[in-house]
């Protein structure tokens, strides 16, 4: 393809899709108890899960310029005349700093970076359009086009069972994470404008479960969607709310669940349940 399309491993994608669609996934850095590993790489959600479980101490970081440089060169050796790189919000991480930075050292001329003003598979849908507006042969400025359209088509919205993981991360403030605290309520969130923001509070998470998918079906209306369910280390809540979506949904195209990696997992911890809604685009 002449464009080269390139993302992150925040978008989560479910296995096979990056390389079914040429989609190239830089990952994130982990550190467990300051030990640096590669999401998605070196370490994956079960691992994740248990290390949280065990409270050890889980932090992350962007990509450097470097890697990204690395990554956009050898595409381009590789047969490609330009990259589009794809990336979770600026609001949430450095890691869209990085892609520009590297992006100005290859050639800000081959290399276009988009802030997708969100993570997740809102990210993924994101790389998955560019990718096929590549496919297709469009030049560069299309599938950049593409992705900014799609990502602005998405919804994102999750519960967790606590917010101390996002606080500790610095992704939520404290007076918000006050929310989650008060009279033990599970906090349904969503992707606003490139931040994490509370939506509602809900007193179970049953009933909280109920709200993402009453949520989910108010954000497509009458649109043919597709949707993703992100979990992580709860395999059955997240079919559960699945196959729900699925039944409240029967015009969608078609719902994938995707387990979440270290880098979203650890700032969300076990038990997240997320869905994304991703609306009709066009060319």
């Amino acid at each position: 393809m002449p464009v080269a399309v390139v993302t992150d491993s925040t978008a989560h994608l479910p296995e096979g899709f990056a390389d079914r669609h040429a989609v190239h996934v830089v990952p994130l850095h982990v550190l467990i108890d300051g030990v640096a590993v590669l999401d998605g790489v070196d370490i994956g959600p079960a691992a994740l899960a248990e290390a949280l479980g065990q409270r050890r101490i889980v932090t992350t970081s962007r990509p450097t310029p470097t890697e990204f440089a690395a990554a956009f060169r050898a595409l381009l050796r590789g047969g490609a005349d330009a990259v589009v790189s794809v990336h979770l919000s600026s609001e949430l991480s450095g890691t869209w700093e990085s892609a520009v930075l590297a992006a100005q050292e290859v050639g800000p001329d081959l290399v276009r970076v988009v802030d997708s003003r969100t993570t997740a598979m809102g990210l993924g849908f994101a790389a998955l359009r560019a990718a096929n507006a590549a496919a297709r042969g469009c030049g560069g400025a299309e599938v950049e086009a593409a992705a900014v359209r799609a990502a602005r088509r998405s919804e994102t919205l999750f519960v967790v069972e606590t917010l101390e993981h996002l606080r500790r991360g610095g992704r939520i403030g404290p007076a918000a994470a006050l929310l989650g605290t008060a009279l033990s309520v599970k906090p349904v969130l969503r992707m606003d404008e490139g931040q994490i923001r509370p939506l509602e509070k809900v007193r179970t998470m049953h009933r909280a479960v109920a709200r993402l998918v009453d949520l989910a079906v108010s954000a497509a209306g009458q649109d043919p969607v597709e949707l993703a369910v992100h979990h992580l280390a709860s395999p059955e809540r997240a079919v559960e709310l699945a196959n729900s979506l699925e039944d409240r949904l029967p015009a969608s195209t078609g719902c994938v669940v995707s387990e979440l990696g270290a880098v979203i997992g650890a700032h969300t911890g076990p038990g997240v349940l997320g869905v994304v809604v991703q609306r009709p685009t066009g060319r």
